[in-house]
């Protein structure tokens, strides 16, 4: 029986990670559908997928996180599906989670957001000023608070996975999240708590966390004012 959720795993080199992830969804969380979205992987990761039997889209080239998720966005419009989650596929996010945010968006949000900052404070990081730049950049523009835009965990309604599925650049990041805030999208946040990452390496270290918090704050409190939809 289909699931009316997604779980939509983009994977660019987690060899040492993807089985471990996949295999708990499959076991404990077996309600939900996934799909593992390799991209352009130069280890073995494609390999894993196709030697378990994991669903898999495999991208012949590396698109980055945006353009990964984007094409699990098309899988899941292309397939019916009232609901998609992005889950990393670093051991970082908890499926335990999904439900509560699966309730959540079932109220009537366009999407929900895995928070780890509702009643928790951020601490004194770099990453975590940038997070708190940022989540007072989207207050700025849209008059709603985001209290964890860097969430990687995100929830999308049937018509957000249309938008994202038929407009090109729509990464899932939080300067999308303000345009979208911008144009009436409905946004709430429930609180999860995250896992270290499982093995392996995240791309973003010091500096291209600087670079992406820069990035985001541009995006969001410029560029966003002179995007067209559609």
């Amino acid at each position: 029986m289909k699931s009316d959720l997604l779980i939509i795993i983009p994977a660019y080199n987690e060899e040492e990670n993807i089985e471990n992830v996949v295999s708990f969804i499959q076991k404990k969380y077996s309600e939900y559908d996934y799909v593992v979205v390799n991209d352009g992987s130069k280890d073995h990761t494609a390999d894993i997928c196709r030697k378990k039997g994991y669903e898999l889209l495999n991208l012949p080239v590396n698109l980055g996180l945006a353009g990964a998720f984007q094409a699990g966005l098309k899988y899941a419009y292309a397939k019916g599906y009232s609901y998609a989650i992005q889950f990393d596929a670093d051991g970082q996010h908890r499926p335990e989670f999904i439900e509560p945010m699966l309730k959540r968006i079932k109220e009537g949000y366009d999407i929900v957001i895995g928070s780890r900052f509702i009643t928790t404070k951020k601490g004194s990081s770099l990453r975590m000023i940038g997070s708190k730049m940022i989540t007072v950049a989207i207050k700025l523009t849209t008059g709603v608070r985001v209290a964890d835009p860097t969430s990687g965990m995100r929830m999308f309604s049937r018509n957000m996975i249309e938008e994202f599925a038929k407009n090109l650049n729509y990464g899932p990041e939080p300067d999308t999240v303000s345009y979208l805030l911008k144009n009436g999208a409905k946004v709430s946040e429930v609180p999860v708590i995250m896992d270290e990452r499982q093995a392996g390496e995240s791309y973003l270290n010091v500096m291209n966390s600087g670079k992406y918090m820069v990035k985001m704050l541009l995006s969001i409190l410029l560029i966003q004012n002179f995007r067209k939809r559609g």
